[in-house]
């Protein structure tokens, strides 16, 4: 039983490093842009929007949809990213262990 102990040392070991992944995430910004960085939204690690720039330019009535569509592109963008960090967070953490398919960290 002596190696059920050490595995159950690892996984609590592993734990803790999750918990500290994920407080590092929660602090954690990205920015995605879109439009050559007439718009650029910020999110933080675990993917929520805490910021919005649009460059003034883009503000005329005609392009009311330009722009709607230049924000979505760049959240899309930024949790891209920000997935992209979570995942290269996740490999250090598994030591480069693959996963299987569809599953993700943390459950």
């Amino acid at each position: 039983m002596k190696n059920l102990g050490d595995m159950m040392k690892q996984v609590q070991a592993m734990q803790e490093r999750m918990a500290g992944i994920q407080a590092k995430l929660e602090q954690s910004t990205v920015t995605g842009q879109s439009g050559g960085g007439l718009v650029k939204v910020t999110l933080n690690g675990k993917g929520l929007m805490t910021h919005v720039a649009v460059d003034p330019s883009l503000f005329k009535p005609e392009e009311k949809e330009i722009v709607e569509d230049l924000i979505v592109a760049a959240h899309n963008d930024a949790k891209t990213k920000a997935e992209t960090m979570m995942a290269d967070e996740m490999k250090s953490l598994t030591g480069g262990l693959p996963l299987p398919p569809g599953l993700k960290l943390p459950f």
